[in-house]
């Protein structure tokens, strides 16, 4: 079927999407989707309990798979969720792509910047739909801000992009398994080795499958930053992590990350999940410091605060939308959907994720080699 007749025979009828890897976000997407009008007819995860929970969150007679592949080779799935550790997302999206299947992948969208540039190539090539997970993109709020005030002409020259995100995180799990488990299927490109259950559950905090929250907070927080100041790519990454207070793992969840960009600024990024408890209406920021004006962007509101020598001095510009985030998930959603029958581009295009993903393995790389690491456009590559 050519792109057009499948964006003609998605017009008259709801998209048919299956979601590989059933968690507790592959589950929330899919009652997202769901609740949007998609048809969940396909669940797959390695991991028994996982995928019986997806079975119960999906679509009524959804199919289950052991194997993300033969859901793939399904003729009657139009697109896939991909929502794994994030290790597995790039090989995942490049098969999809190659089975004709649109893709949602969650953020950030590959682990090495190697693998982003395969599954870019895929994507363009088969001329499928890749909507990264970054849904400020997609969300209200946001673009109300990058339209109006996130602007040369508002803000003067920008040269520094302060970012935090802080609250608390007592310990990594210590959940055991409850069920079969195939740990053969689920390490897949990453390093063989045995079962490891602190792994399986933590892999957020292991180099070998993610980047801790580290990478999972400034994959949104470093998007909006690239996405507002639009830089496709940085040019610098130095990253310093404290020690590990979370009984385990290789991530601290206590680091700093500095990126330079091209475009003459450069932006900070420091998390810390050892602070006090934040309602996540509170729990993050970016203050993007420009020569005529201060914009602050947090999760559900933001301020613009003039120039000013005055002592006291309120924002010119405020608004708080508590909430709102939540909603910026389902907007996110709901342009990929439309994106497919129209197959346009999404507001998050692969590119767009690519970029955020190379500023994240950066930092990854100089936090585990105490090194600045440079990007090397040319080639392709981290030096």
């Amino acid at each position: 079927m050519t792109a057009g007749a499948a964006a003609r025979a998605l017009a008259a009828d709801t998209p048919r999407v299956g979601v590989i890897g059933s968690g507790g976000r592959g589950r929330l997407l899919t009652s997202e989707f769901k609740e949007i009008g998609a048809q969940m007819t396909a669940v797959c995860d390695v991991y028994e309990p996982n995928l019986q929970a997806g079975l119960k969150q999906a679509s009524t007679g959804a199919k289950p798979y052991s194997d993300y592949r033969r859901l793939l080779d399904d003729k009657a799935i139009d697109a896939v969720i991909i929502s794994t550790p994030d290790h597995w997302h790039a090989t995942m999206a490049i098969d999809a792509a190659q089975a004709g299947k649109d893709m949602y992948v969650e953020k950030p969208m590959c682990h090495l910047p190697g693998e982003g540039f395969r599954m870019l190539e895929a994507v363009r090539r088969h001329k499928r739909i890749c909507q990264v997970g970054t849904q400020r993109r997609s969300g209200s709020l946001f673009l109300e801000i990058k339209n109006k005030y996130a602007r040369p002409d508002v803000l003067g020259d920008v040269r520094l992009v302060n970012s935090w995100w802080i609250n608390y995180q007592d310990r990594l799990s210590q959940a055991q398994l409850r069920g079969a488990l195939d740990w053969k299927q689920w390490l897949g490109p990453a390093p063989q080795r045995p079962l490891d259950q602190s792994r399986f559950f933590n892999w957020y905090y292991y180099h070998d499958y993610s980047g801790g929250l580290l990478v999972g907070q400034a994959a949104h927080a470093i998007d909006c930053i690239q996405w507002y100041m639009n830089s496709p790519m940085p040019a610098a990454v130095t990253c310093a992590g404290g020690q590990l207070n979370l009984g385990g793992g290789e991530i601290p969840e206590t680091a700093s990350m500095t990126v330079e960009y091209p475009e003459n600024y450069i932006a900070v990024f420091t998390l810390g999940y050892k602070a006090m408890r934040y309602h996540t209406h509170n729990d993050q920021m970016n203050h993007y410091h420009g020569t005529k004006a201060r914009l602050d962007v947090a999760r559900e509101g933001f301020a613009l605060w003039p120039q000013s020598a005055e002592v006291k001095i309120a924002p010119s510009v405020q608004d708080a939308k508590v909430g709102s985030f939540v909603v910026a998930t389902r907007e996110h959603i709901r342009n990929f959907l439309d994106c497919i029958v129209s197959r346009k581009d999404p507001t998050a295009a692969v590119e767009a994720g690519l970029g955020t993903s190379i500023s994240l393995a950066m930092a990854m790389e100089s936090l585990r080699t105490g090194r600045r690491i440079k990007w090397d456009a040319a080639a392709k590559k981290m030096v």
